[in-house]
């Protein structure tokens, strides 16, 4: 059974683009030996990533990252079961928010930035697609 899940987290501390560049890295080697395929976006502190895959794998990987002492305030944003993957060509993209158009993510938040504690799963859902739709991921990893 395939599932989809999307959690927001907070980095303890900054994170600086080596580290980021080092977790995507072990991101891609991990996850794709799990069958996970998923995104990552990054904005200043804030973290969102997208997990699809097995059941068992997904949820397994999710409670490691509440785990994770780099995190703070993990929140489940969307859970579900899937019957196809909409990310299955991604082992782990990346998207840097503070580099895409404004007025995309005011179109799914209140305001220009993005906060998935203050809003709709679905809306977060929504805009992950868009940037695939418009090319605004990074690093495909594939």
């Amino acid at each position: 059974m395939l599932v989809r899940l999307l959690y927001a987290s907070r980095a303890v501390a900054t994170t600086s683009a080596a580290a980021l560049d080092g977790i995507l890295e072990q991101s891609r080697k991990n996850n794709a030996a799990q069958g996970i395929t998923g995104l990552l976006c990054v904005s200043g502190d804030l973290f969102m990533q997208l997990l699809e895959g097995g059941r068992d794998e997904v949820c397994e990987l999710y409670n490691a990252i509440t785990r994770d002492d780099r995190h703070r305030h993990v929140r489940l944003l969307s859970y579900e079961e899937i019957t196809e993957r909409n990310f299955g060509a991604w082992t782990m993209g990346q998207v840097n928010i503070a580099k895409i158009n404004p007025a995309l993510t005011l179109k799914y938040f209140r305001r220009v930035e993005l906060d998935p504690f203050n809003c709709s799963g679905q809306a977060t859902m929504a805009l992950l697609h868009e940037l695939v739709a418009t090319a605004s991921i990074v690093n495909r990893g594939d």
